[in-house]
């Protein structure tokens, strides 16, 4: 952003059942394949208090193909059916020593999901296919009006969009089968 603008997050999250028909919609309506399909691994920090939750906000240490990037998100708020939060992100050059740093900080790692992630642009939008261990999702960032036409480009529903973070739905799922892990990770084999 430049002139001053605070970095935003703007988005939708729809769930899915079918990421194929979504790829060939997307094929269809002239989109950009940006990033092949990758694992994230993505961890939350708070202090004991949960001050940071509490608040609404979201301190994630990201994870993926040796990458890393720290982020921080401020609370969200909805306008229109659409998510908007401040979110503030850098790279980071040894995801270990960052977590040290947290750590040191009086902060520790509270959840951690994983996804795999497909990346796609269109309509000024980013695009991104997500499969988790508790279903897949598309997740549209973008300006308000391009979300729109994206989620209509794709034939989605936008009244299915649902506000939670990953770390919300898996928490809303615990409660329903609290056997569920503490994480929101992949079964190993």
């Amino acid at each position: 952003m430049t002139g001053g603008a605070r970095p935003e997050e703007i988005e939708v999250k729809l769930p899915v059942t079918d990421l194929d028909a979504i790829r060939r919609r997307l094929g269809e309506a002239g989109a950009s394949h940006t990033r092949a399909r990758h694992a994230e691994s993505n961890d939350l920090y708070d202090d004991a208090g949960g001050r940071l939750s509490g608040a609404g906000c979201a301190l994630r240490l990201r994870r993926v193909d040796g990458e890393s990037w720290l982020t921080f998100k401020g609370p969200a708020r909805f306008e229109q059916g659409v998510k908007t939060r401040e979110e503030r992100e850098t790279t980071v050059g040894d995801a270990g020593e960052a977590e040290a740093i947290l750590l040191r900080m009086g902060l520790s790692r509270r959840f951690r999901y994983e996804k795999r992630r497909e990346e796609w642009r269109l309509l000024g939008c980013a695009i991104a296919l997500d499969e988790t261990p508790i279903g897949d999702f598309v997740e549209v960032e973008g300006d308000p009006a391009g979300i729109r036409k994206v989620v209509a480009a794709l034939e989605l529903d936008f009244a299915s969009a649902i506000p939670y973070s990953y770390a919300r739905l898996y928490a809303l799922k615990r409660k329903e089968n609290p056997s569920l892990p503490h994480d929101m990770v992949f079964e190993r084999r």
